[in-house]
């Protein structure tokens, strides 16, 4: 039996990732990316509203400001890009409050990057050289596979993702047993197709492979654009091994109208569904107004992907001290 004070995993699995990080490391240099370091602690915080977060109090007397743990380096990477850095990477932490679980630590490892010049298409084929890379004598994968969102939700549930209808998300629901979806997502698109993709696509993607289901519904953009050719899509792709989502990433949004816009939308969600209330990046706003280059970035959580190479079934086991020994 494990003691309170002894890490969770072992010592192979720290050893596999400090190998993780080094050939990460290597991947991009050879890449001529640069390696960024963001702080972890602002004073402004993304506004999603399923996400919550931690804050503490800074004090320099007489002053005293809340300052947020970031859930993503993403707009402060975007600051560096907006300045001229070129295509950047960073291995970091974040932090997200009340996630915990088998798939979630409050305080986790990501690896974000982003590419100067990539389109989408661009990012995703980068994205599967780096994960064939990093699972070389851990993990043996078949041929990477690519699914647009409406293809594989219409395939899977005979469902219109594109399209909100209540009366065909509810029959749905109540013809698999999950009547409790009515009251969970209500009259919101986004919620409905959530709920549907997370119990009856995502648990089947990518057996033995590198799953990457690209054009999202445009009500589920987040920070991607909405494509130029279908605006009823967003340029936005998630990666998937063994059912487990590993990343998500973005051909990025450069219009800062459109960007404040969506801010101020988010937090009018947050705001009526009572979630605590967060603060608008003025600095990631006017970043934008100087100008982001064309690219595209991704966010890719290591401790589920060292989860996916030594096969463990909780996140417990690939991280020396969880939250609960932490």
């Amino acid at each position: 039996m494990i003691k309170e004070w002894q890490p969770s995993c072992t010592i192979e699995v720290l050893r596999l990732r400090a190998q993780l990080f080094n050939s990460i490391r290597c991947f991009f240099s050879a890449r001529a990316v640069l390696e960024v370091e963001t702080p972890l602690l602002g004073y402004a915080c993304g506004t999603d509203p399923q996400l919550d977060f931690f804050t503490t109090d800074y004090i320099a007397h007489p002053q005293r400001d809340t300052l947020f743990l970031q859930t993503s380096p993403e707009f402060a990477m975007k600051r560096l890009l907006a300045a001229g850095s070129g295509s950047i990477y960073q291995i970091c932490k974040a932090f997200r409050n009340g996630e915990s679980g088998r798939f979630h630590n409050p305080e986790f490892t990501l690896l974000e990057w982003y590419r100067v010049g990539f389109t989408l298409t661009e990012l995703m084929d980068e994205i599967s050289e780096l994960i064939q890379t990093l699972s070389l004598g851990y993990l043996s994968l078949n041929t990477t596979q690519r699914f647009t969102y409406q293809d594989i939700f219409e395939r899977t549930t005979g469902l219109n993702p594109l399209t909100f209808s209540y009366v065909d998300y509810s029959a749905f629901a109540l013809a698999n047993g999950q009547p409790e979806a009515m009251t969970i997502c209500g009259y919101e698109h986004g919620l409905w197709l959530d709920f549907i993709f997370s119990h009856h696509i995502q648990p089947y993607l990518g057996e033995s492979a590198l799953c990457m289901i690209y054009g999202y519904p445009a009500c589920q953009s987040s920070l991607a654009r909405i494509n130029n050719l279908n605006p009823l899509i967003s340029d936005r792709v998630e990666i998937f091994i063994n059912g487990i989502e590993l990343g998500n990433g973005y051909y990025e949004l450069t219009d800062a109208q459109e960007q404040n816009k969506r801010f101020d939308e988010e937090i009018a969600i947050r705001l009526e569904n009572n979630r605590p209330a967060t603060v608008k990046d003025k600095n990631l706003i006017a970043a934008l107004e100087c100008g982001l280059p064309e690219c595209a970035g991704i966010a890719i959580g290591l401790d589920r992907l060292m989860m996916v190479l030594t096969g463990s079934l909780t996140i417990d086991e690939v991280l020396s001290f969880p939250v609960r020994r932490a």
